[in-house]
């Protein structure tokens, strides 16, 4: 094999190829390492596709398995899935960036590119600040998460495997894996434990932010500090991504809260009769955990049918660019939502917060928004076509929480057939890569087209 060619060839990949091809590249890695036998416990043998699917769940951030991580997997196999889901959560880019800038090695002006075209920045000046910031936030975050848990596990579990269990659940929060150590209760022993909830919830709602709007309110804190700033106005001279983001947040968050509150509290299967307490908790926890970390404190089985609808909806949206949550993200749906109450109100221009969206990003919406709701619906169909007799309910439930990388499921992944596996390992492939590839280059191709002179005729047509 002539290593130039092959160096030539990468060298003309655009970002959305390079970030495609690098995902699958560490997936299929990652697959053959857990095929490996000491990656298993004693006994625990695995197969390929359960190999390969385990690596796509932890690449993907996703939390379905097809197998049981506390019981299948060795000590070995356990930080393989570790490093995994932190790559998949940090991001295939700001790791590699790293490793060059801790070896000491210049970054290329093709790879500062990719780094401003992969976190959509304006600019190509500060491109690699930007990623040491990344990694400095996520180490901190999951720092102070994985002490917080160690004064629940460590006495519980003693010094080694407590300290193991904080940080494998502290780094799979964060990056919102939603793949834990405990067996196939995920945290529901833990439904009525104020120290887990609040942290789990705290890690994946910071993590589901997104780091632009993590910067933008460190820096009007410190300008609050210096007495630059009126606490009052904080909000008013934030970015419009934060306002978006931090309002979307809210609104999905405490009305989830709430719906599910509602609906579960006389559900004798779930929360009927237990504490005021517990079923707060349990209503916020599903109301975060669906937007795409995948960890439950309820069985998703046995969740009322409103329920059930919230969560796929709640699924679908995901959280906030530039973090570590999937789905189609906060901004989109903003974006669409102002975009229909403008048009009904007949405004040229879709605007919010006394700022005017661009078009380019109206379009990037749509494409990201309808292609999910396409992939959505192709592996709806395929999986039920593979799984003849499982129930609509379960097959939409999974295919949604892959789709969106959220892991949540109703029962439906340990019985998957082989065709299944491979089907939900593209499913989850697709719905990590899809939005963030698509959006990017939809954008990016708009922002360098030049404008174009000439208009072609038009024509009515009927809508609607």
């Amino acid at each position: 094999m002539n290593l130039k060619k092959v160096s030539d060839g990468l060298h003309k990949l655009n970002t959305s190829q390079i970030i495609a091809l690098g995902f699958a590249g560490v997936i299929f890695v990652g697959g053959l390492i857990l095929r490996m036998p000491f990656c298993s416990a004693p006994g625990q043998a695995v197969t390929f596709p359960d190999a390969v699917f385990t690596a796509a769940t932890s690449v993907c951030v996703t939390g379905l398995s097809t197998v049981v991580m506390a019981v299948q997997w060795s000590p070995i196999g356990k930080a393989v899935i570790l490093c995994l889901i932190q790559i998949g959560g940090i991001g295939l880019i700001a790791l590699a960036n790293m490793i060059f800038i801790s070896l000491r090695r210049k970054i290329s002006l093709k790879n500062r590119r990719i780094i401003k075209e992969s976190y959509n920045l304006d600019e190509m000046g500060g491109v690699v600040a930007v990623v040491c910031n990344v990694v400095k936030c996520v180490f901190l975050a999951e720092g102070i998460g994985a002490v917080l848990y160690a004064f629940c596990f460590v006495p519980e579990f003693g010094i080694k495997k407590g300290l193991v269990n904080a940080i494998f659940l502290a780094v799979s929060a964060f990056c919102n894996a939603g793949i834990d150590l405990f067996g196939e209760t995920s945290l529901s022993v833990y439904v009525s434990n104020p120290l887990v909830n609040i942290t789990t919830i705290g890690l994946i709602i910071v993590s589901g932010l997104g780091f632009i709007v993590w910067w933008d309110l460190w820096d009007k804190f410190r300008k609050v500090l210096r007495k630059e700033l009126s606490p009052s106005r904080v909000f008013r001279v934030l970015r419009l991504q934060s306002k978006l983001v931090l309002t979307m947040t809210g609104i999905l968050v405490f009305s989830g809260a709430f719906l599910v509150f509602i609906f579960e509290s006389g559900n004798p299967s779930t929360l009927k009769g237990a504490p005021l307490g517990t079923k707060l908790m349990a209503s916020f926890f599903q109301s975060v955990t669906t937007r795409t970390a995948g960890f439950y404190t309820m069985d998703q089985s046995l969740l009322s049918t409103p329920t059930v609808i919230i969560s796929l909806l709640w699924m679908f949206i995901g959280g906030s660019p530039m973090g570590t949550a999937g789905g189609v993200k906060t901004t989109t749906i903003a974006v669409l939502i102002l975009s229909i109450a403008a048009y009904l109100q007949g405004k040229k221009d879709v605007e919010v917060y006394g700022r005017r969206i661009r078009e380019s990003y109206l379009r990037s919406a749509m494409v990201v928004a309808g292609t999910s709701v396409l992939i959505l619906f192709t592996m709806t169909v395929l999986l039920s076509a593979v799984m003849p007799g499982v129930d609509l309910a379960d097959v939409l439930y999974e295919i949604t929480s892959a789709v969106a990388t959220v892991g949540l499921s109703r029962g439906l992944t340990p019985q998957l057939n082989v065709a299944g596996k491979w089907i939900v390992i593209l499913t989850m492939y697709l719905g990590r890569i899809g939005p963030l590839t698509l959006g990017t280059a939809v954008v990016m191709r708009v922002r360098n087209r030049p404008g174009s002179t000439t208009h072609l005729g038009e024509e009515d047509i009927m809508i609607g």
